[in-house]
């Protein structure tokens, strides 16, 4: 009985050992598993598709334009006295912008006034004459010559008053002239004439050019193969457009087409057009290159994804979706319009599903992945080398 007590003993106490190794080799396994697979799962950021109206447009480069450009030059010579304004000032219409010495159209003035009333008397004494004469020649006091005379003498008179008159209205006006007034609002560029100089009617070369920047143009040109869809669109209504300044992109401007050329340049097979800008704020400056979207109308309930999702490979564009179980699906894609950094996705994936936008290159199809919200500092370095 003692021997085989001692025995059980043995047999309970190998059993156990065994059980025991059984057991932590499972349980290693296991880990191992478990630290293969976290290993092989590759990390990705991921974003979900979502459904969303996205604007139709037209992008292109375009060009500031003032909306009036007026160039300033004298109708009257002589000398110019002052200059009221001072280069880049703005200026009202009606603002006095040059001088030019008055006193030589002052004396014109006199003395055309001077003979048009030395030749209204003239003609107040020659219709006398008439009254007179044609009572004289009913009494055969004067000839019928004589009295025709005197008749023609008048009308001269009346002739000449005319032309007087001419003269006086014109001399006021080279007087007026004499004051350079604004004829728009606007702002002043350089300033090609000083104060004393004297300057000549009608020079080709403008004392000032005026540009009126409130509101202002911005000119842009499209393909004569989208000259159909905009027209079409333009008929049912007014098309907005908008405008950014590279170096600003954080404004966006807002304006209208306003504008469509008749005719299509043969060299370049564009046609312009011209946009509205209120541009109240003077942010856009004539000659200022801008990029220009016309926007033709939406994509409703659009399904859309970052551009940073779509792979390209020889004969097809892609993405990555993940599936349930964090296995990743490589699917081809039709794609719209590009939109803000943002793509039209017509087939290949719904909203709501998640597509990776960074990661990829160490995808295939079936992988598994681990999703991230971000890159860590030592992720950021590791693929910086």
């Amino acid at each position: 009985m003692h021997v085989h007590y001692r025995v059980s003993l043995f047999v309970r106490a190998a059993l156990m050992v065994v059980t025991v190794a059984v057991i932590s080799w499972v349980g290693g396994c296991r880990k191992k598993e478990a630290v293969n697979t976290a290993a092989t799962a590759v990390p990705v950021m991921v974003t979900e598709a979502v459904s969303m109206n996205v604007p139709i447009e037209l992008r292109e480069i375009g060009a500031v334009e003032a909306y009036n450009t007026v160039s300033v030059t004298a109708r009257v010579s002589g000398q110019l006295m002052k200059v009221g304004f001072r280069e880049g000032d703005e200026v009202n219409e009606g603002d006095l912008l040059f001088q030019i010495d008055p006193r030589p159209y002052e004396a014109a003035l006199l003395q055309a006034q001077a003979n048009l009333e030395r030749d209204h008397a003239a003609l107040a004494k020659a219709e006398t004459d008439i009254v007179r004469y044609k009572d004289l020649v009913q009494k055969d006091y004067v000839t019928k010559q004589e009295y025709d005379l005197v008749v023609s003498t008048a009308a001269e008179s009346k002739a000449t008053v005319k032309a007087d008159s001419a003269l006086v209205r014109n001399a006021q006006l080279n007087l007026e002239y004499c004051g350079i007034r604004a004829p728009i609002a606007g702002r002043t560029g350089n300033l090609h004439v000083k104060e004393g100089n004297l300057i000549t009617a009608n020079s080709s070369s403008p004392l000032v050019t005026l540009n009126q920047v409130v509101p202002v143009y911005v000119t842009f040109a499209i393909p004569e193969q989208q000259l159909s869809e905009v027209r079409r669109r333009a008929s049912a209504g007014t098309l907005s457009v908008w405008a950014v300044i590279p170096t600003d992109t954080t404004r966006v401007f807002e304006g209208k087409l306003t504008f469509i050329d008749n005719t299509v340049n043969p060299t370049t097979g564009t046609i312009m057009l011209k946009g509205t800008f209120p541009n109240k704020d003077k942010a856009l400056w004539p000659g200022q290159y801008v990029q220009v979207g016309l926007v033709l109308g939406n994509h409703l309930n659009a399904t859309v994804i970052p551009l940073v999702a779509v792979q390209s490979s020889q004969d097809k564009n892609f993405i990555y979706v993940v599936a349930p179980g964090d296995t990743v699906q490589m699917r081809p894609i039709v794609e719209g319009p590009v939109y803000d950094g943002k793509v039209v996705v017509e087939k290949g994936v719904t909203p709501g599903e998640r597509v990776v936008t960074d990661g990829q290159l160490m995808l295939r199809p079936g992988s598994r992945v681990m999703i991230r919200s971000a890159l860590t500092e030592d992720e950021q370095g590791g693929q910086n080398q």
